[in-house]
């Protein structure tokens, strides 16, 4: 009942590259559930090949992992990041959600992440509990203030090893963790200044630029 329960866990996890799109339905021990260029969903066990350079790599109650082309994406339930086709500069294309939000999905210190791109935050803001669970030894940073809309808060100033967007990928990235006031993760302007940021209506192409 459990396998079942997980399974009726629907994702909007996309991988898009050489015309190969990859959209994970379902996730549970050892197989996925998946639906390859819009045709039905199908179950696949780690091992399989999933179309033409794809493969399953591995699956448990909450991620896929996908080679293609020797590259390897892991996909968390919730996440959904469209990959541009392979150029010289990576990039990546968001969506808009309902309210004109752009939810960026991706990793940090190779943990599956939601972000809210934040041009008005100068770094990446973390909630202290998914600090946490990213596994951020946080208080060891610098300790230091931050203002916010409820007043000033205690931060810690921490170097991210990498922060992971689709074919984006940067390291050593600055990130401030806060206890307070903050109940998802900003993805600020010490990752969006790296980056060459272009909106045409609902969406947003970065495009990393060192």
């Amino acid at each position: 009942m459990r396998h079942l329960s997980i399974f009726a866990c629907l994702c909007a996890c996309v991988i898009s590259a050489h015309a190969t799109d990859i959209d994970v339905v379902g996730l549970f021990p050892g197989k996925a559930v998946l639906v390859v260029n819009g045709s039905s969903p199908k179950t696949y066990a780690v091992g399989s090949v999933i179309a033409d350079g794809a493969k399953l790599i591995a699956a448990d109650n909450a991620t896929a992992t996908i080679e293609m082309h020797g590259k390897r994406q892991v996909l968390a339930i919730g996440q959904y990041v469209h990959r541009s086709a392979p150029s010289t500069n990576s990039s990546v294309t968001l969506q808009a959600d309902t309210r004109g939000h752009f939810i960026a999905r991706g990793q940090i210190n190779g943990g599956g992440v939601s972000m809210l791109v934040d041009t008005g935050a100068s770094v990446i803001a973390i909630p202290a509990s998914e600090a946490i669970r990213l596994g951020i030894n946080y208080k060891s940073g610098r300790m230091g203030r931050a203002n916010t809309a409820n007043g000033q808060v205690v931060v810690y100033i921490v170097q991210l090893d990498s922060v992971k967007i689709g074919d984006v990928e940067l390291n050593q990235v600055e990130a401030m963790v806060q206890e307070q006031g903050l109940t998802s993760i900003l993805l600020g302007m010490s990752f969006l200044n790296r980056m060459e940021m272009n909106r045409n209506g609902e969406q947003m192409v970065l495009t990393k630029r060192f």
